[in-house]
């Protein structure tokens, strides 16, 4: 059976039905639906919001969502939200090890630990960075969040999610989007999963502008993957999760919330493949601003200044020439939170960036090439070079991101990171 379409919601509007005539033609909700079904509207933005803006879908289901108990409290575990009053914030270069795998069973939910936030959830804008680490499937346990779309990062295994418009797989190198208040339960087919995960307060993510650029280029709309219908029309004790103002609450449901037959529009799941991505360079001198490797943008109030930018860093040629090749130093407006899914990050030869790990560098927090890469670079023989099979990537945004207490007290935050620029040098000479 078709799992996936494509041409996804940040362009067009899907229709799709695992049933025959399931869909209704002509209007959004018929006074009696084919197959007893009930219709259901999924606003994601204001209903008076501009057409190009306005995102939302139906969805054709065999129980409306009203179906479920009451909510009660649930513990938050290491899951935080903006505004954070425990969270630090510190002008220091900071970077971490790879946060560990749980020592017990532990599924997508109670493994997420949250690195850092900036913003308010409850004023809808800014960021949460957490890691999900899972080593067992949610089965009778779904869940949404109130608080903001979830971007994933995968970084070690395969994840299926099971949502209300059907199923994604993803793994590293993919990137999946929930968005906001989206029902889904997380397989972990080989055992366990580890990634990072964006959550987005703000304006939902977006394709950003090309410019001059024109009209192909960087991630094409076309690439992005929504899943096609696929019902669960299952029965029992299940337990349904949500978070809401940064508070995780549970109630008992009867059936699997996951029971939409059919539905139409453009607020909808979808992956992407991020080696799908068309990278742009420069190919005579410089190295380039890595705002030509932004993926997906949540922009804020100010034009061009992003509530976060979804940015990376893939396999591409490098071939310019009279050029320091790699990310130059540098101070920035902008907070950058790094991290690296797989393979070795360009800026950093010496060792300490490892997959699953992350770096984050706050406001004018002065940051670029290790010690190693910056001598390997100022001495290289300067003819094509491809950088394969490695991928990084970066949440850039324009609020400062506060780092949790659990995160500057846990043994991953490494307490040597400045060292790696201790071998830089004065070459200084007042002649030529």
């Amino acid at each position: 059976m078709k799992e996936l379409q494509y041409l996804s919601g940040f362009a067009n509007e899907f229709a799709n039905e695992a049933l025959p005539g399931a869909l209704p033609v002509g209007r959004n909700s018929p006074q009696k639906p084919a197959y007893g079904l009930y219709a259901e509207k999924f606003s994601g933005t204001a209903f008076t919001a501009p057409r190009a803006k306005n995102f939302r879908s139906w969805f054709y289901r065999i129980r409306p969502s009203v179906m479920h108990g009451e909510f009660r409290p649930l513990a938050g575990g290491l899951l935080r939200t903006a505004p954070d009053d425990e969270a630090v914030i510190s002008p220091n270069q900071l970077r971490w090890d790879p946060f560990p795998m749980p020592d017990k069973p532990c599924d997508f939910i109670d493994g997420l630990v949250t690195v850092a936030t900036n913003g308010d959830a409850r004023a809808q804008f800014g960021i949460g960075i957490h890691i999900y680490r899972a080593t067992r499937s949610m089965e009778d346990r779904f869940f949404y969040n109130s608080d903001g779309e979830l971007l994933l990062v995968p970084e070690q295994g395969q994840v299926t999610l099971h949502t209300e418009c059907g199923v994604l797989r993803a793994g590293p190198g993919d990137i999946a989007i929930l968005p906001r208040g989206m029902k889904f339960r997380v397989e972990v087919p080989d055992g366990g999963a580890r990634g990072y995960v964006c959550e987005n307060y703000g304006a939902k993510l977006e394709l950003p502008e090309r410019g001059p650029i024109g009209s192909d280029g960087l991630a094409n709309s076309r690439d992005f993957a929504s899943p096609v219908a696929a019902w669960e029309d299952r029965e029992g004790d299940f337990e349904l999760v949500t978070k809401l103002e940064g508070r995780l609450f549970a109630c008992d449901i009867g059936h699997s919330p996951l029971d939409v037959v059919a539905w139409h529009g453009n607020l909808a799941p979808c992956r992407y493949d991020l080696r799908d991505f068309n990278t742009l360079g420069s190919i005579s001198y410089d190295h380039p601003d890595p705002s030509i490797f932004t993926v997906l943008t949540s922009q804020s109030d100010t034009p061009g200044t992003a509530n976060v930018d979804f940015v990376i860093f893939p396999p591409r040629w490098l071939v310019m020439e009279d050029t320091f090749r790699p990310p130059w130093y540098h101070r920035n407006v902008m907070s950058e939170y790094m991290g690296l899914i797989y393979g070795e990050y360009d800026a950093k030869t010496g060792g300490g960036f490892v997959p699953g790990g992350a770096s984050l560098h706050n406001c004018m927090s002065a940051h670029g090439p290790d010690a190693n890469a910056f001598k390997a670079a100022s001495s290289a023989e300067l003819k094509p070079q491809k950088l394969s099979a490695t991928m990084a990537f970066m949440f850039e945004s324009r609020y400062l991101i506060r780092p949790t207490a659990h995160a500057m007290t846990s043994p991953a935050l490494q307490k040597d990171y400045r060292d790696c620029w201790g071998g830089l040098k004065k070459h200084f000479r007042d002649k030529l």
